[in-house]
């Protein structure tokens, strides 16, 4: 099986990196799993996506840190992100949001489309993700998007791995590690280090044994 690993930043994969020994680069070829580095945000993704994804590959493995609406879920704690939404991607109808799917130019909601029964993936928390371009920090926003959309992770990047997968029916699992709650900016709080650590943890059992 062909793997590309998709990451927004050679620090979320750090440890994979370490592991494997690969080359410190934005994209890397072995046998059997290749890496790329996108840059952070949904731009940089698709324009590195569109450079190197084809259907070549068996799975996309998308790695990352992300924020969590929920203290439920717990800071370090891995989730399979099973749906991801493009959050900003439509209009503003004076106090109403109009999605894209509502303007009728295409969805805003992307579906993975892995093998679920898989045990590393089983094991994990599924979890409704949203992708924005700006990373929520402000108590009535965070109030407003969590009431349109009820997500539970927030990332820059997800939902452009899931389109560019789609459109090329391509399986792909989006994985992330929660460093930090949605909340005003508080970066005492975040725990980067740990959530970086579990999620490279769980990537090297997944690669060496899928």
């Amino acid at each position: 099986m062909k793997t590309l690993v998709v990451a927004a930043t050679y620090q979320e994969i750090s440890g994979l990196f370490a592991h494997f020994n690969w080359p410190i680069e934005a994209f890397v070829q072995t046998k059997d799993i290749d890496v790329l580095i996108t840059g952070v945000g949904m731009t940089a993704t698709a324009f590195a996506l569109g450079r190197h994804l084809s259907a070549a590959y068996d799975l996309v493995l998308n790695l990352g840190i992300a924020g969590a609406f929920t203290q439920e879920l717990a800071l370090g704690q891995l989730v399979n992100v099973t749906e991801d939404t493009f959050a900003e991607l439509g209009a503003e109808d004076k106090d109403q949001f109009l999605t894209i799917d509502e303007l009728g130019f295409g969805a805003g909601m992307y579906r993975n489309n892995n093998p679920q029964h898989l045990p590393l993936v089983a094991q994990l928390i599924p979890a409704k993700g949203i992708t924005v371009n700006t990373v929520h920090g402000h108590k009535k926003t965070i109030a407003a998007i969590y009431e349109r959309l009820q997500p539970h992770t927030e990332s820059m990047e997800g939902a452009a791995v899931f389109y560019a997968c789609a459109q090329l029916s391509i399986p792909c699992l989006q994985v992330r590690s929660i460093s930090n709650y949605v909340e005003e900016r508080n970066k005492e709080s975040w725990k980067i280090g740990l959530a970086i650590q579990n999620l490279n943890q769980w990537a090297i059992d997944f690669l060496t044994t899928t």
